[in-house]
């Protein structure tokens, strides 16, 4: 299964939550104890290390750009070629 992360921009963020609404895994939360320089409470994902998939759902919805999905895919092994 592929693992992600994301980045949110807090430049472009407005904390308008929609993000949080989506995400399949309830992995992204709001960060009421920061600020953005916009003066809004910016999206995070709540936990780094966690189960997020890169679906990518939360930067589609994003109105203000400001989610960047990073995705891996885990290497297919090697299968025997027979003649």
């Amino acid at each position: 299964m592929a693992k992600g992360r994301i980045e949110v921009d807090e430049r472009h963020c407005k904390g308008c939550a929609l993000c949080t609404t989506v995400c399949p895994k309830d992995l992204i939360s709001m960060a009421m104890e920061r600020l953005t320089p916009r003066g809004y409470h910016p999206a995070e994902l709540r936990d780094p290390e966690a189960a997020c998939t890169g679906c990518a759902i939360c930067a589609v919805i994003c109105p203000d750009v400001a989610i960047t999905v990073y995705r891996w895919i885990p290497a297919a092994k090697s299968l025997p070629v027979s003649a």
